[in-house]
């Protein structure tokens, strides 16, 4: 069987009403094709450009190595000046990504070159950009964000593969206890069924993104990425109107990471070890019933 993916939907421009209907309330995600080429930054954001109003700025990097049992979630594993990375990732390919990088902390001038699309939605939070880069090849393990935001994904200078699967299928993607991540013990682009046969019938979404090409990722939609150029991408993040959705999202934040932060710090590799024993188990579970119901 394998996993069936479709391919996402892919709109020039969309209204607000159709945005709502079609994708906002349903929580389904679609490429926009032409927002960002509304934006200054659509000319502007060069990979030189970035080098020049960022500086050189020492910014944390993180590879494809499975996670430290000890270290709390997304811990770096080395650093380096921005401006030497930006030249390596254009340079050749490397796994070493900038992740979770606030570039208007080091260069507030980049507010101007963006829109916020608020025209589509509201509670966007402005001045919270989160900018991603990475060199070709490397890739964003499989995790849905902890926050639980509404995303609006742009991606510049280079192309990226992205596989979407809905929160539904979490316990079927092996989801670990008190993460918002997959075990990382597979590959979602190429799995092997045999030792993991919950992945086995699962649905998902397909995308290639190019230059200004914006992703909308719903609440809780689980993602894969994988840069096929030196490239970047920046996500403009809006609240959920839902209790239900903040309520999760600040449980997230407070109870189940501190949880894990705290209990990995004391028992190191043994939690680890209980915590991919368990979303095995409840893996396995899910498929013997057939979940998620259809």
């Amino acid at each position: 069987m394998g996993i069936f993916l479709k391919p996402i939907d892919i709109v020039d421009d969309i209204s607000q009403e159709d945005f709502r209907e079609k994708y906002l309330k349903p929580c389904k995600p679609v490429v926009i094709k032409n927002m960002a080429k509304k934006w200054p930054a659509y000319q502007k954001w060069t990979m030189e450009y970035m080098k020049e109003v960022v500086g050189d700025v020492v910014v944390p990097l993180y590879d494809s190595a499975k996670a430290d049992p000890a270290a709390p979630i997304n811990t770096p594993t080395t650093q380096m000046p921005f401006g030497d990375y930006v030249d390596m990732i254009q340079r050749e390919p490397t796994d070493l990504r900038i992740f979770f990088f606030d570039p208007i902390k080091f260069a507030p001038k980049l507010l101007d070159d963006y829109i916020p699309p608020k025209n589509l939605m509201g509670g966007f939070l402005d001045k919270y950009p989160s900018m991603f880069f990475g060199g070709k090849g490397s890739v964003t393990f499989l995790h849905y964000d902890i926050d639980m935001p509404h995303i609006f994904h742009t991606h510049f200078n280079g192309r990226k593969h992205v596989l979407l699967f809905e929160y539904k299928w979490k316990t079927r993607l092996y989801k670990l206890p008190y993460a918002t991540y997959a075990l990382e013990d597979y590959d979602i682009s190429n799995p092997d069924f045999e030792k993991f046969p919950a992945l086995d019938g699962i649905e998902g979404i397909e995308c290639y993104l190019e230059h200004g090409d914006t992703l909308f990722m719903p609440t809780g939609w689980w993602h894969w990425m994988k840069y096929l150029d030196g490239s970047f991408s920046i996500s403009l993040r809006a609240w959920d109107k839902s209790w239900a959705v903040k309520a999760h999202s600040l449980w997230n934040l407070t109870v189940q990471r501190n949880f894990d932060n705290f209990m990995k710090a004391r028992y190191k590799k043994r939690y680890m070890d209980w915590k991919e024993r368990k979303a095995v188990e409840k893996a396995n579970i899910a498929l013997k019933r057939g979940l998620p119901k259809k």
